[in-house]
């Protein structure tokens, strides 16, 4: 029998830092509907991610994943870059 992994989550986002050591900062925002009035509201959420080459810079759209906790904050790490800062 094979041993199943549950579903990871994977998030799309920007590197708002990339100043540590194998570490990025990510912020994802996504939209959300107001539950009173409707109207739509950006929410923001930051996440610390592994990168292993140090291959990000500030401004890149990233996709990251979740893992193992592999630090105190870091439990998320880069799969790829998607698109690259201009």
């Amino acid at each position: 029998m094979e041993n199943k992994r549950n579903l990871r989550k994977v998030r799309i986002g920007v590197v708002v830092s990339d100043k540590m050591e194998k570490t990025i900062s990510v912020e994802v925002t996504r939209k959300m509907k107001h539950p009173k009035y409707g109207k739509f509201i950006s929410k923001k959420n930051k996440f610390f991610a592994h990168d292993a080459e140090n291959t990000c810079n500030i401004g890149d759209t990233v996709k990251i994943m979740e893992t193992r906790p592999l630090s105190k904050n870091k439990k998320w790490r880069l799969v790829e870059i998607i698109e690259r800062a201009k």
